[in-house]
């Protein structure tokens, strides 16, 4: 395991227009950091500008102002200028996809090419690799009992990358639908509904609210109105709360 002594950690996630992720992932940033300094064995750089600072930062592998491996190396050279010995890139993704298992590790190795020896980058496994997810996800579905539930991910075009959403949802006693690859929603809804479900709930597998978030809550509404007859819940995403934090702290602490 990785000793979080004298570590920064950058959090990365996709980017979006719309400002509500970027808020959402500081507050998380700033939960995250909380937990590492509530840990009485976490290094605090003395050279920061408050004496109970940890180092933790936040970027985009798209919509940003800079590439991903500029904004690491910016980071890589705040932490070391702090004092930090390793930066830990931990991505804040949900699916192993493209962007986790091919863009991201690419800009990680550019940005340690450019850092050269001055500090140790270390990418960390994806957030959704965490078996605490199944945790996170219970605890929604627990708030609207007696409902037959839909996990909706993003959905990968990826050989394999859509099969930890199939297991999740079969651990929680959920079935899978996809917003950009099938089966989708209105597919898996009428499933249910010819099995003989009345209630019907829908936990969209997203951690922020936002452009996707706010078309899936249209496209519940419509559902709803097509099926007049069906109780058909939407719950929130995910969003930055403590239990995410304490999944992050174990994904700082354990090897990519």
């Amino acid at each position: 395991m990785f000793a979080p002594t004298h570590s920064a950690y950058l959090l990365v996630s996709h980017g979006s227009r719309d400002p509500r992720p970027q808020q959402a992932m500081n507050s998380l940033a700033d939960l995250f950091r909380q937990c590492l300094g509530s840990r009485n064995h976490v290094w605090r750089s003395p050279f920061s500008a408050a004496a109970d600072q940890v180092g933790v930062m936040t970027a985009t592998l798209e919509l940003g102002p800079l590439p991903l491996a500029q904004q690491i190396v910016q980071a890589g050279e705040q932490a070391a200028q702090q004092g930090y010995r390793q930066l830990q890139v931990v991505p804040l993704f949900l699916l192993p996809g493209t962007h986790v298992m091919d863009d991201i590790p690419q800009e990680v190795a550019i940005a340690q090419t450019r850092l050269g020896s001055s500090i140790q980058v270390v990418l960390t496994p994806h957030l959704g690799a965490h078996p605490g997810m199944v945790r996170c996800v219970r605890s929604r579905l627990a708030r609207f009992p007696q409902a037959a539930w839909i996990l909706l991910a993003h959905g990968s075009r990826r050989s394999g990358a859509n099969a930890p959403i199939e297991t999740l949802a079969t651990q929680v006693g959920a079935i899978a639908a996809y917003w950009m690859t099938p089966p989708q929603l209105e597919a898996q809804v009428q499933r249910l509904i010819e099995a003989g479900h009345s209630r019907l709930g829908v936990v969209p597998y997203f951690l922020f609210e936002g452009t996707t978030t706010d078309a899936i809550a249209d496209k519940v509404q419509a559902l709803a109105q097509h099926y007049p007859t069906l109780a058909l819940h939407l719950a929130a995403p995910l969003g930055p709360d403590p239990d995410l934090a304490d999944l992050l702290m174990d994904l700082a602490l354990v090897p990519a």
